[in-house]
């Protein structure tokens, strides 16, 4: 046999056994008689020795090899001597005394190291991915990612949830981003799309009866990458018939406490999770992802300024816009070099600038004076509007107060800069956060974000596209605001958002023919077209479609927090680059004239601008 047991299994009741093990040399050491190699292989390391006079023949061998080599070793386990026991290692207590090897494959050099953990460029990490997994931090990240996705399933088959696979050559849709598209060969100049979400056919599925159903679905998307973003993703897919909100907050909560306690037990999970409404979220953090680790609130102080000898602020309720701050403790020591460097930063966001104030010297705010304030604008400020924004924003002496300004606009669809100050705030929250190490890496802090807006206006269509999709049931008493304020709509959907970073979607669903609709024409999609692109969704829902409501989270996402990765391609096995690309395999590349004449495609060479 290639082996007995694995590396990574032998303890001291294996003392005394011959055993054969297989793997990877992970290290070696000379010590000019003995020679020593760390064995590893999925399971672990073991230690193998090595001795010329117990067995020349291995020993001879064992000169010769090399990292990565790829070993079969027969040999008998015994304890380790007094002071060579490895107490960091969990076969530490044994070695094997080798009797025989036989090198299965020979390695190369890698092109960097595979044993320890290093910073490598990441086009490299990805060109030799296979080398690359079989590193410690990412055989972690896959077991990790593993041991979610076998806990999900067991999770939802143990409530009479059932898996169904649902196609992925589908019917192009319009679901927010551009889809992939793949060239029928029978039928040329017709097309399939890969599917961003299986969104129609797990409604279909409730149509059909499947009360309880659920997918780790393959999805793609092609749109712009970042960190959280891959062309091709994997979500957990889940739809429930004769359910609302709740039924699916309920179970979710449930499952991601479950999860994160079977798979990162030493993480600190807030329970319950909270719930708030997307107007309060954008109200106090300036985001629907907030992340609620850490306070720095959103503080709208435009009624205490607007009178205000300071210009900026003055000027800009004036205009229709809006002053708002946050207040971050302990600030009132940071350095003039540190304020103007959060200044450029928000500047980032499209702000004008930044207005700090820092509270200085001892007692309560309601004695603060001019003397007790920094800023480069304390000759504008009053004490008693500094009094006024510091019981507003809850502050205490040695914190400092950061407030961005936007002016108004145009009225109704374009507030000018004011638009900005959220945006400029929630990033300026986070990084200050960041700087100042507020957020705990360990804490797991979910929240459930209720109530979008179901639609939202778009300049550059001239027309209301759908903020989540265009499934997503409205609420009976916002139906009248069809006509009237379609901005004010308010949707039954519902986010997951952990450590400001949204995990997925979900939402109550349209079931009935007449509001989808009303639905569809608000999004300016005509009846003929509606019925040209999503008839038989239509048709379905006139054969006794039952109300049902479903969530959408990605696992590559949820992963990445279980691991403590920052970046989802840590917890992809084969991920792409920022551009869309895989070094390792060369994808995406061009393919042969006589494969595109097979399928009807001519190539059009991109000109250039003259």
């Amino acid at each position: 046999m290639l082996k007995t047991h694995a590396c990574g299994d032998l303890r001291s009741e294996h003392i005394g056994q011959e055993v054969t093990l297989a793997g990877w040399v992970h290290r070696r050491r000379d010590h000019g008689g003995l020679i020593f190699i760390d064995l590893r292989d999925s399971r672990g390391l073991a230690q193998v020795v090595f001795d010329p006079e117990d067995a020349p023949d291995a020993h001879a061998a064992a000169r010769n090899v090399r990292g990565e080599y790829v070993l079969s070793v027969t040999g008998e386990v015994v304890a380790r001597r007094g002071s060579t026991e490895n107490p960091n290692m969990p076969t530490g207590e044994i070695e094997v005394r080798a009797a025989s090897v036989e090198v299965l494959n020979a390695a190369r050099t890698p092109p960097f190291a595979i044993n320890e953990e290093t910073e490598v460029e990441e086009l490299l990490r990805l060109r030799y991915r296979y080398l690359d997994l079989r590193r410690e931090r990412m055989q972690r990240n896959m077991r990790i990612r593993h041991r979610t996705v076998a806990y999900i399933r067991r999770f939802l088959h143990e409530r009479d949830f059932i898996e169904i696979e649902t196609p992925i050559l589908t019917n192009s849709t319009p679901e927010g981003a551009r889809d992939y598209l793949v060239p029928s060969r029978i039928q040329h100049g017709s097309f399939y799309a890969l599917p961003q979400s299986p969104q129609q056919y797990k409604q279909l599925l409730m149509v059909a009866g499947f009360e309880r159903y659920f997918q780790i679905a393959r999805c793609f998307r092609d749109e712009d990458l970042r960190a959280d973003r891959q062309p091709d993703f994997t979500q957990l897919d889940l739809e429930m018939s004769f359910a609302t909100e709740e039924d699916i907050l309920a179970l979710f909560e449930e499952l991601f406490t479950g999860l994160v306690r079977e798979v990162r037990p030493d993480a600190k999970l807030v329970t319950p999770f909270p719930r708030m409404t997307y107007a309060e979220s954008m109200r106090r953090f300036g985001t629907d992802k907030p992340d609620l680790r850490f306070g720095m609130e959103l503080c709208d102080v435009s009624d205490l300024v607007a009178s205000s000898e300071f210009g900026v602020f003055s000027n800009a309720v004036k205009s229709g816009g809006v002053v708002e701050g946050i207040c971050v403790p302990g600030g009132a020591e940071m350095s003039r070099k540190q304020v103007d460097s959060l200044t450029a930063f928000v500047q980032g966001y499209g702000a004008k600038g930044l207005v700090s104030i820092a509270l200085l010297g001892e007692g309560a705010v309601d004695t603060l004076t001019i003397e007790d304030v920094k800023s480069p604008v304390a000759k504008y400020l009053s004490e008693a509007l500094v009094r006024g924004v510091a019981e507003k924003m809850e502050a205490k002496r040695g914190d400092l107060l950061l407030f961005v300004a936007g002016e108004g606009g145009k009225p109704k669809l374009d507030a000018g800069s004011a638009q900005r100050v959220k945006p400029a705030l929630d990033g300026l929250r986070r990084e200050v956060a960041s700087r100042l190490e507020l957020a705990d890496p360990n804490t797991l802090h979910y929240v459930f974000i209720t109530e979008f807006p179901l639609v939202e206006w778009s300049d550059e269509e001239n027309r209301w596209d759908a903020l989540h999709h265009l499934f997503v049931a409205p609420f009976d008493e916002d139906l009248p605001l069809f006509e009237t304020d379609p901005a004010a709509i308010r949707s039954r959907a519902y986010d997951a958002v952990c450590n400001g970073q949204e995990l997925g979607s979900g939402s109550v669903r349209i079931h009935q023919r007449e509001m989808q609709e009303r639905v569809l024409r608000l999004l300016g999609i005509s009846d003929e077209d509606a019925q040209a692109r999503f008839g038989h969704m239509l048709e379905a829902f006139e054969f006794g479609a039952p109300p049902h409501a479903g969530f959408a989270p990605g696992i590559d996402r949820i992963v990445a927090q279980l691991a403590g990765e920052e970046d989802i391609r840590e917890v992809i096995a084969f991920p792409k680059t920022k551009s869309g690309a895989d070094p390792m395999t060369g994808a995406p590349s061009p393919v042969t004239d006589e494969q595109l004449e097979v399928l009807g495609i001519r190539v059009v060479e991109e000109r250039e601008e003259p």
